[in-house]
């Protein structure tokens, strides 16, 4: 009896990772983050992604990677390519897949420190740790993962977790530059989500590039994500709240060219973002420029700007070739 029940044990075990659905979502706080319209994107994926045709999944804008984690979980995909051209998520995002467990220690130590300070010792030690995060940027190696890159992806979950309103925010110099938060008990080290991300981490292919590269890795049996920075949709937003890097007209139309390009090669495609509609009811220009695809609206929440009052509800703009 006792082989009998540890057998199905085995069998249990086995088909959860056939599932693939560990609870993993997102770790990190991220200006348009997709997690509230997942409901509306489960309607929207492509029917080959149902019926397990799409093998290869690839997400040129990770951001929080919350439509990631859906796809990885809930669909028989085989193989993920998870780019973005902030080298500092991307740092954040390998050491979580490969060095899961020093990582936590790193946060442990974080969230200890942290939450026996005072309100006003807290702030201190956000700013404190933020002057140094800024500092100790000019000593990474972006580009050889190493020992070094697990402490300074502890320090950015850190910052994430206790700055004002979770807002990853950079200057135009590329200094980390919002203000700490206030936080009666933050969640810094969030170990179960953690190993749990690093899980579905393991099949994917993480590289700092913008978003071209998925043009190079391209295979068949794909479906493509654009989640680009959106456009403003006032004249005063600025992208330069995601990274030093601008993302204009001129990168939204190179963007478009790349839609065509992967349409035409028979692959499947959705891209996401703010209608400029909410801001100028004449404002045509995702209309013009997508209007050879399916392009529909879709109610979302604004929870980003520092303002409460001018939170509230806009449309996204969804686009597909299927």
């Amino acid at each position: 009896m006792a082989i009998q029940k540890e057998n199905k044990k085995e069998i249990s075990a086995t088909n959860l990772l056939h599932e693939k659905n560990f609870g993993a979502k997102p770790f990190l706080k991220w200006a348009g983050g997709k997690g509230q319209l997942l409901s509306k994107f489960k309607e929207l994926y492509p029917q080959q992604l149902l019926d397990k045709k799409i093998k290869n999944y690839y997400e040129p804008f990770l951001g929080s990677g919350a439509v990631y984690f859906d796809i990885a979980q809930n669909y028989s995909i085989e193989k993920a390519f998870l780019y973005d051209i902030n080298p500092e998520l991307i740092l954040t995002y390998k050491v979580v897949q490969q060095d899961v467990a020093k990582l936590i220690d790193f946060l442990f130590r974080f969230e200890k420190n942290y939450l026996k300070l005072t309100s006003t010792q807290r702030k201190k030690y956000f700013y404190d740790q933020r002057t140094n995060y800024n500092l100790q940027r000019f000593n990474v190696d972006y580009e050889k993962y190493n020992e070094t890159w697990i402490a300074r992806a502890a320090q950015l979950i850190f910052l994430n977790r206790t700055c004002f309103n979770g807002l990853y925010r950079v200057n135009s110099k590329g200094d980390y530059n919002t203000p700490a938060g206030k936080y009666d008990n933050p969640t810094i080290c969030d170990e179960y989500n953690l190993l749990a991300v690093s899980k579905v981490l393991e099949n994917a292919t993480i590289k700092k590039a913008d978003f071209r590269q998925v043009k190079r890795d391209l295979k068949k049996k794909s479906f493509v994500y654009f989640d680009p920075p959106y456009r403003p949709i006032s004249k005063t937003a600025s992208f330069k709240a995601y990274s030093s890097s601008e993302f204009g007209d001129k990168e939204q139309n190179e963007l478009a060219a790349l839609f065509s390009e992967i349409d035409k090669a028979g692959e499947l495609i959705m891209l996401s973002n703010s209608d400029p509609k909410n801001n100028n009811p004449d404002d045509d220009f995702f209309d013009e420029l997508y209007k050879k695809f399916k392009l529909i609206r879709i109610p979302a929440r604004r929870m980003i700007n520092s303002d409460a009052t001018k939170r509230g509800n806009i449309n996204e703009i969804i686009v597909t070739n299927y």
